[in-house]
């Protein structure tokens, strides 16, 4: 079976006896957390980072159907066993949240802590700005005569011209043209697994590993519901805290070194 594609970032000379594994966002790739991933094992070189691209994403093949939560959380057991590495810890952005909680409930993969940026563990009706860019990698598939024809059709759309720019880098050169390195029909699959998911039972439990829930302050992804919700279960279990960091949902890109100081101080506590 292939593998996803990964990068294992550690401190210059270092030997980790710690693994995090990085996950990241619908239609991201493990490389937009690469400056938070660097600076945390500049931090904190006792653990090293495995930086994964979720099936379809970045680099990594598209494998094999169905597109879901679970199937992810398989795909993320068979990198571990082929690494011969055991994580003691899981980050995921967004989308990569929802999968770092099942990843993390299932007591056979020994993970101690879970953290989950800017995602909400509760189902909800498809919606919002990841939803809705389904609709340009449909009605605007490409070929492209340039990085920035492609970028162009993002704006076109309704986006910012970061957000393009941002998409821009799922585009794969086909000789004079570019193509969308990402199946829209995939893409739909594996969002509607995650908005069909239901991840409290991983938050409320009374045992599993220690969870984190990162709230930026300019987003509205974790409700004020969510919010309390969460911060009681951590009164009921003792093993769930919620952090707030001021930025927006990219908080890699808007925030990165209070992610880094957080995770840095944190991090095996």
């Amino acid at each position: 079976m292939p593998l996803l594609h990964h990068d294992l970032i550690t401190a210059p000379d270092a030997s980790p006896d710690r693994w995090l594994f990085l996950l990241h966002g619908i239609y991201g790739a493990g490389r937009n957390w690469n400056a938070v991933s660097r600076a945390l094992v500049r931090a904190r070189s006792d653990w090293g980072v495995v930086a994964v691209d979720l099936r379809g994403h970045g680099t990594s093949p598209a494998l094999q159907p169905p597109h879901t939560l679970q199937a992810c959380v398989d795909d993320l057991d068979a990198l571990a066993e082929a690494l011969d590495v055991r994580p003691q810890g899981i980050l995921g952005h967004s989308f990569g949240g929802k999968v770092a909680l099942l990843y993390g409930d299932d007591p056979g993969h020994g993970i101690r802590e879970t953290w989950v940026v800017d995602s909400t563990p509760d189902a909800r009706e498809p919606a919002g700005s990841a939803w809705a860019m389904l609709r340009v990698l449909r009605e605007a598939p490409g070929p492209f005569g340039s990085r920035d024809e492609a970028v162009q059709a993002v704006v076109d759309h309704g986006y910012a011209l970061p957000v393009g720019r941002w998409m821009a880098t799922n585009l794969e050169p086909d000789g004079d043209v570019f193509r969308w390195r990402l199946d829209a029909d995939q893409m739909e699959a594996l969002l509607r697994d995650f908005f069909r998911t239901d991840a409290w039972a991983a938050v409320e439990g009374a045992h599993g590993p220690r969870v984190h829930l990162i709230q930026a302050t300019e987003s509205s992804i974790l409700t004020p519901e969510a919010v309390a919700r969460a911060e009681n279960a951590g009164h009921a279990t003792g093993r769930v805290e919620v952090h707030r960091v001021e930025g927006g949902h990219w908080l890699n890109a808007d925030n990165p070194d209070a992610l880094v100081a957080l995770l840095g101080e944190e991090l095996g506590r």
